[in-house]
């Protein structure tokens, strides 16, 4: 019992950070692979995606009744992200990810540099395409991000966010509603490739889809009530951990 009360904390904390920023997979992945050392990698990822799409979709609701959504810049991304992402699980059974382990710090730091250096950066909202422009943008970073979500995975949430203010001229907090949007279409494709390979724990993962949803709730509340300089501050947090998280894995790996 105290293992499920642990790892519902962590779902609940995970569901209030991916809310926000993503990054919940920080919180919620390593305390799943300390409970189960000897279970089989791949079944906590299904697990653990079971949990997050639930997270991810209650975020996507409560955003969708106190933010405007621009569906016009999320429904394509989702749409891409959706079948791009069987493309990137498809090709790292077939290539390894070392080169893409290695590389993802620097970016990471990159992209933390960028976002501290513009103290504007995401704090008014001034989108930059409409019509097919946004459109064909949208499915470009959709593709992008599926194809890296399918194919390695971390920080996928947090790279969404970055994606829509830079690109699309976004505030933080209406990046973050449609980042949600396209963030279920890629839990949705990886849960169905786990579900279908028979790798993931149905009963465990809807307890933690549980608290997911209770943490979501939590967090778009936060973020909704602070705004988008709160999701800035959050957002360079967790960019900072993934960087130290993403070193640590290249270190170890090489």
């Amino acid at each position: 019992m105290i293992d499920f009360a642990l790892l519902g904390c962590a779902a609940f904390l995970a569901g209030l950070v991916d809310a926000v920023v993503g990054g919940g997979g920080l919180i919620q992945l390593p305390v799943l692979f300390s409970m189960f050392p000897r279970e089989v990698p791949a079944t906590l990822l299904g697990t653990s995606k079971l949990a997050g799409i639930f997270g991810t979709g209650a975020a996507a609701v409560n955003y969708a009744r106190k933010v405007r959504v621009a569906w016009s810049a999320a429904a394509p991304a989702a749409v891409s992200a959706l079948l791009l992402s069987f493309a990137g699980a498809y090709t790292v059974t077939k290539v390894p990810a070392d080169f893409v382990r290695t590389l993802l710090p620097v970016v990471l730091v990159a992209v933390a540099v960028y976002t501290f250096r513009k103290k504007d950066f995401g704090s008014v909202h001034a989108p930059l395409h409409s019509g097919s422009t946004e459109r064909w943008v949208a499915v470009g970073i959709g593709a992008a991000i599926g194809f890296y979500d399918g194919f390695f995975g971390p920080g996928t949430g947090s790279f969404l966010l970055f994606l829509y203010v830079r690109f699309f001229g976004f505030d933080f907090l209406s990046a973050s509603a449609a980042a949600k949007v396209v963030n279920v279409a890629c839990n949705l494709s990886a849960l169905m490739w786990f579900g279908y390979s028979g790798h993931v724990l149905w009963q465990l993962g809807l307890l933690m889809a549980a608290c997911q949803v209770a943490g979501s709730l939590v967090g778009t509340k936060l973020a909704i009530k602070h705004g988008s300089a709160f999701v800035r501050k959050l957002f360079l947090v967790v960019v900072s951990l993934l960087i130290v998280k993403t070193s640590y894995d290249a270190i170890v790996k090489w």
